[in-house]
């Protein structure tokens, strides 16, 4: 099945030939950047996040990912720190100088995303239309994720809401979709980045984390999503996976990240990206 380009104007390449670059506060995503982003899944504690924020910027990542803002589904999970998680990635932006990526659940919200440099859209929420729709018109850069069951057809019309309010720094992220395959916790559709790359000129990353749930299986699927074509990678680091309140199982410790950077900083030549 063909994409339906009319459908798209502000996403498609045909309106916009050369690659999007998005620079957050130097950080380039797009082009022949390789971004590498990591994190915890959710923000627990001062002491946790400042951590893991010093150890994945040693070992290469060039921007902190962690969740203030869950959303879960049993009412009766961790549902984040909320606005005290978001002063602790302040806290670990001001000690870094990494820039931070965070999801927004509610427009509600938005007042609290201020010092944010990058707003993320969780599967769940990606077809939320009134919510992108009020992103669009922030000049925040924002991270798309692709829904569970959702096509790349509707990930590139809800890019086209934000966009089609006036913001143009978006990023796309392929996550994994649901499909029969219980093994894993998701799919990852690998094969929708070059479909991506070739319809619209938006970077697009991968989530490796989420699209397996599990933590041995997050390094060869970074290097495949680098062999794919991806713009850079999302990946959940934590220092105590087995204790971890949110997404333990899928998360890999600090030094397994410094495997992982390493390598793919060799691979890059190869695929002519700059990482």
């Amino acid at each position: 099945m063909e994409l339906k380009e009319k459908a798209f104007k502000s996403v498609s390449r045909k309106s916009h030939p050369e690659d999007t670059v998005i620079d957050i506060g130097g950080v380039k995503v797009g082009g022949d950047n390789f971004t590498i982003i990591a994190g915890p899944c959710s923000v627990e504690s001062e002491e946790q996040i400042i951590g893991i924020a010093e150890s994945v910027k040693k070992s290469g990542a060039v921007m902190l990912r962690g969740g203030a803002f869950k959303p879960r589904s049993s009412p009766y999970a961790f549902q984040g720190l909320k606005a005290l998680g978001m002063d602790y990635l302040m806290e670990a932006k001001r000690i870094t100088g990494l820039p931070i990526v965070t999801e927004i659940m509610n427009i509600l919200h938005l007042s609290l995303f201020d010092g944010v440099d990058i707003i993320q859209v969780g599967a769940r929420n990606m077809q939320n239309f009134e919510l992108l729709k009020e992103l669009g018109k922030t000049d925040k850069p924002i991270l798309l994720k692709r829904g569970l069951a959702n096509t790349v057809q509707e990930l590139l019309m809800s890019a086209e809401y934000i966009m089609s309010e006036g913001n143009t720094k978006v990023i796309l992220c392929e996550r994994g979709i649901r499909t029969f395959e219980g093994v894993t916790r998701n799919t990852l559709d690998l094969s929708c980045i070059p479909i991506i790359k070739q319809a619209t000129h938006l970077p697009v990353i991968v989530d490796p984390s989420h699209a397996t749930g599990i933590a041995g299986l997050v390094a060869p699927m970074s290097y495949a999503a680098m062999a794919a074509g991806a713009d850079g990678l999302i990946i959940e680091v934590h220092n105590d996976p087995p204790n971890a309140l949110c997404d333990g199982d899928q998360s890999i410790l600090p030094e397994e990240f410094d495997v992982v950077t390493r390598k793919i900083k060799k691979m890059a030549s190869l695929f002519d990206k700059r990482v």
